[in-house]
């Protein structure tokens, strides 16, 4: 079941929410999307893809449309003010009661880890794909993980595996190129057993 719901941020952007139910879920999972100014939303092939299989693993995903997205209100910001959008979605998650993971793709997976970064959050990580640039020098040391398509054409892919390897994140190399068109269900795999772990 999805559940369409709007959530406000502590600056007064409203949200475009869905929460994809578990049956009998086990978990929850905070889900970010890519690049809001390369046509990333919660709706993307490959969120949609991994949204799924969660689910179908006993794990209710919330994902959200950041600011300006959608009808997310307020303006895209360079991820200066995007973490304030991933704090309101896992403030809501935390109160479905469940053992909380958190995960994004490209975009979304640096704000997702940014996010555990800043609040030192001892919870399981999973990043489809993250620009190394931008990535967080210090880390909790909860459980991550890195998904990375051995052809991705958008990132820097040798630089993301010396920072896996620096901060001794589980890299796992993948057929694919950025956007694992088609690859969709092996994608989340990946994913909920790295949030599983």
């Amino acid at each position: 079941m999805t559940e369409r719901i709007r959530l406000t941020t502590s600056d007064g952007v409203v949200l475009e929410t869905k929460i994809d139910h578990a049956d009998a879920p086990t978990r929850v999972t905070v889900l970010c999307h890519p690049h809001p100014e390369w046509g990333g939303t919660m709706n993307s092939p490959l969120m949609i893809a991994i949204t799924r299989v969660l689910v179908e693993r006993g794990h209710t995903v919330v994902r959200f449309n950041f600011r300006g997205v959608g009808e997310s209100t307020g303006t895209h910001a360079k991820g200066e003010r995007e973490i304030e959008d991933v704090t309101t979605a896992v403030r809501h998650a935390r109160t479905l009661g469940l053992p909380l993971g958190i995960g994004g793709w490209s975009f979304g997976a640096w704000m997702a880890l940014q996010w555990v970064a800043d609040n030192r959050a001892e919870i399981p990580y999973v990043g489809v794909a993250p620009p190394p640039q931008m990535l967080p020098d210090e880390l909790p040391t909860s459980p991550k993980r890195i998904v990375l398509g051995t052809r991705d054409q958008v990132i820097d892919g040798e630089a993301l595996q010396e920072y896996a390897v620096a901060k001794g994140i589980d890299l796992v190399l993948t057929p694919g190129d950025h956007f694992f068109h088609g690859r969709g269900d092996r994608i989340g795999r990946l994913v909920a057993e790295g949030l599983e772990r």
